[in-house]
């Protein structure tokens, strides 16, 4: 038997949301005087676009924070009955134990379908404790945006963060992933040689007998030169266009908007230099692009336009899966790791390789755009791996000496 719930705000996208006005946060007890504010926002949801028009030109960064910033938002709503910017740290500790068991279900949970069903639902079930930290992170840099706009006198869940430092070991749930200091964890979701090796040898396996065929291996090859040479995200290979290559005096250089619109460039190596002419040649342009090239990096097979996130992750997954199948029996461990990866570890694969290769870890921070430098440090493995070599000395009586 099927319950039917009833709710003050449907559980709809940001963008259908209606909100009454006694809870749209116009008069919520976090608001900042109105004479310090900095954006053309009254209400929350407004706050919220604002937010995220911040993020415009980072699709994948966007995605992510719509989706927080929705959840948050219908949670407040329909769970508290309260505006988001009436939320108090308690609020928010509330918030984050909702994340790991949503409940009801049957309200909150449901298929992945379009934004635009009936069946639409802001969750596909529990997160888990590394999604848990995400959301976080995207709740945070929304609340300081507002308080930074003047929207908001000041953010609750900061205060959150600031404690997790104190926590210890016995703290469990999702408030444990929050005590964790992940910033200093290592950076484990990379394909390591042995899987990267099967990544490429999966791509010359690729069928090429027809056009179709020859496109797709053809942009797989170039995927796997620009994550393995220039670490992109995801977002950033779907907006940005080939005239984001430029050289200058001579050296060639990738110039990229990244996450908060910060503007880089990454050095451009003779060998992904290559990749690009190649893939370019292929696609029948010019060796290299003008600054008025506005060519996608990745194009759709079918009709040229520039392929989505989503499009290279699914991309990126078949061909993992495929990669997985070339490992012997006796990584079935590695297997397991490749049919879970996602476009994101190419870009962690890349700066891992880079480092492994023996670039100044210097300049791996200034290829990767990590602001600080402990970021960077998360990807070298090279003493634990000493280590862990080391460990392989001792060797139960039972399995003989090699």
């Amino acid at each position: 038997m099927s319950i039917t719930y009833t709710t003050v705000v449907p559980l709809r996208p940001l963008d259908e949301i209606t909100v009454p006005a006694g809870l749209d946060g116009h008069d919520g007890a976090n608001r900042a005087d109105p004479a310090r504010l900095q954006i053309q926002a009254n209400t929350d949801a407004d706050a919220i676009r604002c937010f995220l028009s911040e993020y415009d030109r980072s699709p994948g960064t966007y995605r992510i924070y719509q989706r927080e910033c929705e959840r948050l938002l219908l949670w407040s709503l329909v769970d508290c009955g309260r505006p988001l910017s009436s939320l108090n740290r308690q609020d928010f500790e509330g918030y984050l134990n909702f994340l790991a068991d949503p409940q009801p279900a049957e309200l909150w949970c449901g298929a992945k379908v379009s934004r635009t069903s009936e069946k639409w639902r802001p969750f596909v079930g529990p997160l888990s404790e590394s999604a848990v930290l995400t959301a976080m992170a995207a709740i945070n840099s929304l609340m300081t945006y507002l308080v930074d706009a003047g929207y908001l006198q000041g953010n609750p869940l900061g205060l959150i963060r600031q404690r997790r430092r104190k926590m210890s070991g016995e703290v469990t749930g999702p408030l444990r992933a929050v005590a964790q200091t992940e910033e200093m964890e290592k950076v484990e979701r990379f394909l390591d040689q042995q899987m990267w090796d099967a990544v490429t040898s999966a791509i010359e396996a690729m069928p090429r007998d027809a056009e179709r065929g020859r496109d797709e291996y053809e942009r797989a090859r170039f995927i796997a030169a620009i994550l393995y040479m220039l670490a992109p995200r995801a977002g950033e290979l779907e907006s940005h266009r080939m005239n984001s290559f430029r050289e200058e005096r001579g050296l060639w250089w990738w110039h990229v908007v990244g996450k908060g619109g910060k503007k880089a460039k990454v050095p451009v190596a003779d060998d992904m230099l290559q990749a690009l002419i190649r893939y370019r040649k292929h696609l029948g342009l010019t060796a290299v692009p003008r600054r008025d090239d506005t060519t996608p990096l990745l194009v759709s097979v079918k009709n040229g336009s520039p392929i989505t996130a989503r499009r290279l992750n699914q991309i990126l997954k078949q061909i993992f899966s495929a990669a997985a199948e070339r490992l012997p029996p006796e990584a079935e461990h590695k297997k397991e790791k490749l049919r879970a990866a996602s476009a994101h570890w190419g870009r962690h694969t890349g700066i891992t390789a880079k480092l492994d290769s023996g670039i100044n870890e210097r300049f791996v921070q200034k290829d990767a755009r990590h602001t600080d430098a402990r970021t960077t440090q998360r990807y070298i493995h090279e003493e634990e791996e000493r280590w862990h070599e080391e460990a392989q000395k001792q060797r139960l009586p039972w399995t003989g000496k090699k």
